[in-house]
């Protein structure tokens, strides 16, 4: 008896689409979207646009009006006279120091891989929380924020610093004092470094040229001394005039700026004369050093949720004794320097800086620039504000036709209570980035992601 043997037609089921191969994890394609019936916040008129209609197309805001429009094609959504706000922007976030250890230390030293496999769930829950863009100022290199992009992890859009700069013993220098620096060098590929050391003109010229040329968006430098550095002062002055002149040179030849974690007068003075465009904290800053921030149209963004958090009950046991005292110096300030800020000209932006588990309290500082800040003023830091200043006021913080349709819809008024963004499990119905909507807390729209088909 013969036998024969079949051969093998390598086209035969191979019938899978190629893109979906590729890119299994591809963004879908927006909806074109109609949202009837609601209540525009316009952010910088400090006004809301009652009984609205927006139309939102391929991403976009198309059309706002109140009067009937061509809507053929769209999906109609009722919001019943809900609040259609602006998508926010935290301007201040360390994505890559994630939950996941007991105690800031931990934290801040995990190792990096682990750090890589639980910034995802850090992103989404920002998004969450209703935050579509982020800037992080110091960890976070641009293969997350590509991540993001592409649709492999779920989360706000990313203005980033890549490392911040810092000098030896800077609060950038997170290496034990014990410690020689030396002994770091055969393994810091493998530590979640938010910052890199370089001393001297020399050296940050080519530190700034490593990050900007790794997708580096603008350049953080630690200015002054920080509550979390384990070697520095609060007062401790860092970096000289002629190595921040020189990082600020390198950064306008990238047509970029720089901003400086700076706590004091004379630290903040000593930035923004050298031709620094934004500080980060301020928490004591003084009427004299604010005026000449407003005059050199200089942004401040203050955080002071981390402080407050890290004082609680809750985290007692989050930082060492050391550190809780330098917390103290900053934190019975926090308020202060928001009305110095404020009577004072200079333009805010939101920050929160929660590393690790604390981020989970990322809207509370909503709930504390309150106490003594508009609810416009605040709304602006959380859109219009950290919009100009990266460069995108063109296209974010306001809900106008052309602008991307980063969207969030409330059922109150932020205008009248900015309190509610620090409750978005009670008040936020949809969160929408470039024109999908990753989040829904209610059955008034379908989400674009509810069954996201990874099964090729």
């Amino acid at each position: 008896m013969q036998y024969s043997t079949p051969t093998i037609n390598v086209n035969e089921r191979v019938t899978k689409p190629l893109s979906k191969i590729l890119q299994p994890s591809a963004l879908p394609k927006p909806r074109r979207l109609l949202f009837k019936n609601v209540n525009v916040i316009d952010v910088v008129k400090n006004q809301t646009n009652t009984r609205t209609n927006v139309l939102v197309s391929n991403g976009v805001i198309e059309t706002i009006s109140q009067d009937i429009f061509d809507t053929s094609g769209s999906v109609e959504i009722d919001c019943h006279g809900k609040y259609l706000c602006p998508g926010l922007f935290d301007n201040h976030v360390h994505v890559t120091v994630v939950p996941g250890e007991k105690d800031l230390e931990g934290c801040m030293n995990m190792v990096k891989t682990k750090s890589l496999m639980l910034v995802g769930n850090t992103c989404e829950m920002m998004l969450s929380r209703g935050f579509t863009t982020i800037r992080d100022c110091g960890g976070c290199e641009s293969y997350v924020s590509k991540a993001i992009e592409q649709g492999i992890i779920l989360g706000p859009r990313m203005v980033i610093a890549g490392h911040a700069i810092s000098q030896t013993g800077g609060h950038g220098d997170t290496r034990s004092g014990d410690v020689p620096g030396l002994s770091y060098d055969s393994c810091s590929c493998h530590v979640n470094f938010v910052g890199v050391i370089a001393d001297g003109v020399e050296e940050v010229y080519k530190a700034l040229r490593e990050e900007l040329r790794r997708g580096a968006n603008f350049i953080k430098i630690m200015g002054g001394g920080g509550v979390a550095s384990p070697t520095d002062k609060i007062s401790n002055v860092q970096y000289c005039e002629d190595e921040i002149q020189a990082i600020v040179r390198v950064a306008n030849s990238y047509g970029t700026y720089v901003t400086a974690h700076a706590y004091t007068p004379q630290l903040i003075q000593n930035c923004i004369t050298n031709g620094v465009k934004g500080i980060e904290h301020g928490n004591l800053i003084d009427d004299r050093t604010a005026k000449l921030m407003a005059e050199k149209n200089c942004y401040l963004t203050p955080t002071l949720v981390t402080y407050k958090i890290m004082a609680s009950d809750q985290f007692q046991f989050y930082v060492s004794e050391s550190t809780q005292k330098k917390n103290q110096q900053v934190l019975i300030k926090g308020l202060e320097s928001l009305q110095i800020a404020s009577r004072n000209g200079v333009t805010m932006c939101y920050g929160s800086d929660l590393l690790g588990p604390l981020v989970a309290y990322q809207t509370q500082e909503f709930f504390i620039r309150s106490k003594v800040l508009t609810n416009h003023d605040i709304l602006m830091s959380a859109t219009v504000n950290p919009a100009k200043m990266n460069g995108l006021d063109d296209k974010l913080g306001q809900i106008k036709p052309g602008y991307i349709a980063d969207l969030i819809l409330l059922d109150k008024n932020p205008l009248e209570d900015i309190t509610i963004l620090d409750e978005p499990e009670l008040h936020l119905n949809f969160v929408m980035k470039d024109g999908l909507i990753y989040k829904t807390y209610n059955s008034l729209v379908d989400g674009d992601f509810k069954s996201r088909d990874l099964l090729v």
